[in-house]
């Protein structure tokens, strides 16, 4: 059984790293992101509230530190929706059949593919972080040594989460479509209102006030609040607001993804369940 999921999951990597375009893109394109958005962004965030006050105890980091946690947020969002593609192609050219007739418990097709998403979006997370501090965020900014490793490895905790939410439930579409076109439109439907209903790249305060309560509740914005939280620390202020999370906000937010992942593996459970594949 074991085997099997291995199986699934080296497979899918391999591809990764053999498909050159695919991989230089996927690793670019969020560096770009933060280099020409970001520093552009920052520069007139930053003049237009270079004359706040801040709160005594509390620091003030700059836009394109705020907006880098959203930045690895949105890349992973991006790859886990996409990740279900493989099973898609996989379905059209014949070989899901064959892997569904196997003896392989089709949980571990499910888990494989989780895997693999998960470790793109590790190998992404990173490059972003790296990246981002050679061009001035101010990512675990007065961190010892110590804290900065616990704070990469509660990152990469919550993008392993949400990650695997999205990828259940792109492989639980993937599995139930025809066409990568189809899948194409549902996954980019579903990606514009998560990623600008949370918080990546503005505070959700002054929303309307239904918008509000689904940003609140955005696995998104758990995410962006966990990165937020280990990457730059508990008490800090950006674009004018004072930003305060204690441990129980990042247990809440980690728990809501959690719950998140649970039902999104509950569906992609039951569609692969009922898959006919011809």
């Amino acid at each position: 059984m074991t085997y099997g999921f291995m199986t699934i999951f080296w497979r899918d990597m391999i591809r990764f790293v053999r498909f050159k375009t695919l991989l230089v893109s996927s690793l670019l394109q969020p560096a770009l992101w933060l280099a020409f958005f970001g520093i552009a962004m920052s520069s007139n965030f930053d003049t237009l509230t270079a004359g706040l006050p801040a709160p005594a105890g509390s620091h003030v980091v700059g836009y394109l530190t705020f907006m880098g946690c959203g930045i690895i947020a949105m890349t992973t969002l991006f790859t886990s929706l996409f990740g279900g593609i493989v099973i898609l192609f996989d379905k059209n050219w014949g070989l899901m059949r064959e892997i569904l007739a196997s003896p392989m418990n089709r949980n571990h097709i499910i888990f494989g593919i989780g895997l693999s998403g998960v470790t793109k979006s590790f190998i992404q997370a990173v490059i972003i972080m790296a990246f981002g501090i050679l061009i001035g965020t101010a990512f675990f900014a007065g961190f010892t040594p110590l804290q900065a490793a616990i704070g990469v490895a509660g990152i990469l905790a919550f993008v392993a989460m949400f990650a695997l939410g999205f990828l259940f439930l792109s492989a639980a579409i993937a599995i139930s479509m025809e066409s990568p076109e189809g899948l194409q439109g549902v996954i980019t439907l579903l990606t514009m209102p998560i990623f600008f209903a949370s918080n990546a790249l503005y505070p959700i305060d002054t929303f309307p006030e239904i918008l509000k309560i689904i940003s609140v509740y955005n696995p998104m914005t758990l995410l962006i609040t966990g990165i937020r939280y280990f990457a730059i620390g508990p008490d800090f202020i950006s674009l004018g607001k004072h930003y305060v999370y204690t441990p129980m906000d990042i247990a809440w937010a980690f728990g809501g993804l959690v719950v998140f992942s649970a039902i999104m593996f509950a569906f992609a459970y039951w569609r692969f369940r009922k898959a006919v594949v011809t």
